[in-house]
């Protein structure tokens, strides 16, 4: 009885089976395949793909992606994102009928990633269950907000003299070896507990440099609120080039959030050098110093996406920190003047500061904040008002004391003050300075009390009242910490604590006429 139930179960089973397979229409799926006529350096050409777009993501053997650059009518020009070492001339290329895009999310928050997305940093596969294309269009005017609200950087010259607002564009360029990094690697440090998000796209860099910036940021703790993207020096040019844009589309994930992000761009010397090699293997005409005649569209389309949204679009911030390298100090080499032309402002790193030790070698005199000073806190302007222009008067005549030049009292006192001034503007690596500390220093130089104390202690000095920042009152730190105007009472009241600190470090009466 059992074994004739279980029959007719099995019978019954096979039935429904038998109308589940006539039922089945099997459906055509068109592929179209294309062959890989030539390979080169980063490049192939590949014929048999009429359908293919521009931009167009591509795949070929070992799953290898690869973006359609030259659309002709013949042949496309193909960029690859991948070791590309085994593909040969007949090989099949497929269509993939999307463009390239990259994982974001707040997933990606302390990773090191490549611009494809993949881990670089040994830990577990990226969770995001979202992507973005590589290449977005710019949030359009209508839908931007002005830049009001500064960007701490923690670097005592920049925030009081070349301040940076929160969607602003600020170029960083100088010689090697100035230090260009390392200004943004403080700025990334300082954004702890700023409620800043911050990515790092290191853009054909060495290993052993990206290697030491991330054990940097994760010393520092910095990693909890980055994201890491790279792209080394041997890797295909493809994937350099669209590195800073990978980066760009994580950080709009973030923007459109509404969170305040800090994008650091470093640096974009390579990027071009990578554009300038694809465009010369695809046969694309070559223009001034051999780069294409679109050399400036590129950068120009990935800046304009940096911007400060309404508040009716969430009211986050992209602020971007581009990186650009110099040669022999010509600021106005092709690259460099097209980044300056583009960007909202720039800080210029002298090789000379940097020699005699003024770190951050930042140049006062060729650096600019277009939008920025808009966006400065109310205390920073009446503190550091009559500061950029006291520290011009003092480096015009520093020079002309070099000749030995005889200099009256008024002249003398110019440059003493000025000395005073760099002293307090000198800033060691990874040591961001907290507001409070900045107004009290830059309260302090402009009164003139760091006049009388000698130069070789003034480090000490300078110490010594950062040190007497908690004994301002809880409410006028509040009103530093809240941006609020400083009144003059607040003024007096930190002048006087400062006043009372450095007492211990003035010359006595007899050391002075001694020194006269």
């Amino acid at each position: 009885m059992e074994t004739q139930s279980l029959k007719t179960l099995f019978d019954s089973a096979f039935d429904e089976i038998d109308q589940v397979r006539e039922a089945f229409t099997p459906q055509l799926t068109p592929r179209e395949v294309g062959t890989v006529i030539s390979v080169a350096t980063g490049i192939v050409k590949v014929s048999g793909l009429p359908g293919a777009g521009f931009d167009e993501l591509l795949m070929f053997p070992g799953d290898i992606p690869g973006i359609a650059f030259n659309v002709d009518e013949d042949e496309i020009g193909v960029v690859l994102l991948g070791e590309y070492w085994h593909l040969q001339a007949g090989d099949e290329v497929r269509r993939t009928g999307r463009v390239m895009d990259v994982a974001v999310g707040y997933g990606l928050l302390g990773r090191v990633i490549d611009p494809l997305g993949r881990s670089l940093d040994g830990n577990r596969s990226l969770a995001s269950d979202k992507r973005l294309p590589v290449e977005r269009p710019a949030v359009p005017i209508m839908d931007r907000a002005p830049v009001t609200v500064p960007l701490q950087t923690g670097i005592k010259v920049i925030d009081a003299l070349i301040p940076i607002g929160r969607g602003q564009r600020e170029l960083i360029l100088g010689d090697r070896q100035t230090g260009k990094t390392a200004i943004a690697i403080d700025t990334i440090l300082n954004q702890r507990e700023q409620n800043v998000l911050c990515v790092y796209c290191a853009i054909g860099q060495r290993a052993s440099s990206v290697a030491k910036t991330v054990a940097t940021l994760r010393e520092k703790g910095a990693m909890d609120y980055t994201v890491v993207v790279v792209t080394e020096g041997n890797d295909p040019p493809g994937l350099t080039y669209i590195a800073p844009y990978a980066a760009t589309s994580i950080a709009e994930f973030f923007m459109e959030a509404g969170r305040d992000v800090l994008i650091v761009y470093d640096d974009l010397t390579h990027h071009a050098r990578s554009y300038r090699e694809l465009s010369l293997l695809l046969r694309r005409p070559p223009g001034r110093e051999a780069f294409p005649g679109d050399i400036f569209y590129i950068h120009s389309r990935l800046l304009e996406r940096s911007t400060h949204l309404r508040m009716e679009l969430g009211g986050g911030s992209l602020t971007a920190l581009p990186i650009i390298e110099t040669e022999a100090q010509n600021i106005s080499a092709y690259i460099p003047t097209n980044l300056i032309s583009i960007t909202d402002g720039q800080i210029y790193l002298s090789p000379t500061l940097f020699e005699l030790g003024v770190l951050p070698a930042v140049d006062v005199g060729k650096s600019v904040s277009r939008v920025g000073g808009k966006a400065q806190r109310a205390a920073y302007r009446a503190v550091a008002g009559d500061l950029k222009l006291a520290y011009a008067q003092f480096e015009e005549l520093e020079n002309f004391s070099r000749f030995g030049a005889r200099m009256d009292n008024d002249t003398r006192k110019i440059i003493e003050h000025g000395q005073r001034i760099r002293t307090c503007l000198k800033q060691s690596e990874f040591s961001p300075v907290s507001v409070p500390d900045q107004i009290a220093v830059l309260l302090t130089l402009t009164a003139e009390l760091f006049d009388p104390i000698p130069l070789d202690r003034m480090v000490e000095a300078e110490q010594a009242v950062r040190g007497a920042v908690a004994d301002i009152p809880a409410e006028v730190r509040e009103r530093l910490d809240r941006a609020d105007k400083l009144s003059n009472e607040d003024r007096q009241i930190i002048i006087e604590i400062a006043r009372h600190v450095l007492k211990g470090f003035q010359p006595m009466p007899e050391q002075t006429e001694d020194k006269q």
